[in-house]
């Protein structure tokens, strides 16, 4: 989705656009949303495959008044950015924000976190297992609803409807093999890995979190939730299981 359902003001937040440039001079766009008051860490968040930041910042807007800056960004070809989509360059537009991120004067000396959802906790797995700067700098990363294959998901999404099905398998062929989060998850270690995903998914199947959790290393940690596909952090409860996810490693 290219145009923006709403910015941070209109929810009552301060926020500052920010725009730049990846390795082959693509401009991406992203929020930043700063914290009053004591910085206590931040959140670099990516978010999952439909729409764009303006929508899915439903998911973490609350952060900052718990202390906690994020950055929101989009990848290539999602709202104000540039491009088009596809996992490599998605992967390069991550780089890109993480770089920006550690240049900024209040993320210093501070704890981060990668928090995905869906596409965005997908992501997030590929990148810090195979990024040795996100490994360095990162406290956590937070999966949320992540799938193991690309062509897993392709397929649960194909077979779902009739007009689909008799696809289902020729579609996933077509997916990428090269980043499966299934294949790296292992390699995020040692950085604190949390796994959340909702028993009542019907997008990714909760299934998924089973496999990804037991590929992967120590220290980690499994949540089971409720609630539809994204809406994660709509609840009091999972907030609260999140941000004690964040003291936990910000004292590491």
């Amino acid at each position: 989705m290219k145009w923006q359902a709403q910015t941070p003001s209109r929810i009552g937040l301060e926020y500052r656009d920010v725009y730049l440039r990846t390795t082959e001079n693509l401009k991406i766009h992203g929020w930043f949303l700063p914290v009053k008051g004591e910085v206590k860490g931040t959140v670099y968040f990516l978010h999952g495959n439909a729409e764009n930041i303006s929508t899915h910042i439903q998911s973490v807007h609350w952060l900052p008044a718990q202390g906690y800056q994020v950055f929101l960004l989009d990848y290539r070809e999602f709202g104000l950015s540039e491009g088009k989509a596809n996992v490599p360059g998605a992967l390069g537009d991550i780089t890109t924000g993480l770089n920006w991120l550690l240049e900024q004067e209040t993320v210093s000396d501070k704890p981060i976190f990668l928090l995905g959802q869906s596409l965005g906790a997908s992501l997030a797995i590929y990148f810090v297992a195979t990024d040795e700067s996100a490994q360095d700098h990162l406290s956590g990363v937070v999966s949320d609803a992540a799938f193991t294959r690309y062509s897993d998901v392709v397929r649960y999404v194909a077979s779902k409807s009739w007009l689909t099905w008799l696809f289902q398998y020729p579609v996933s062929w077509m997916v990428t093999r090269e980043y499966d989060p299934v294949d790296f998850v292992g390699d995020v270690a040692p950085v604190p890995l949390m796994l959340i995903h909702s028993t009542e998914d019907s997008v990714v199947p909760f299934e998924y979190s089973a496999l990804l959790f037991d590929a992967s290393g120590e220290p980690k940690v499994q949540i089971e939730t409720k609630g539809r596909h994204g809406m994660t952090f709509h609840s009091p409860e999972n907030r609260t299981k999140l941000l004690s996810f964040f003291e936990r490693y910000s004292a590491d």
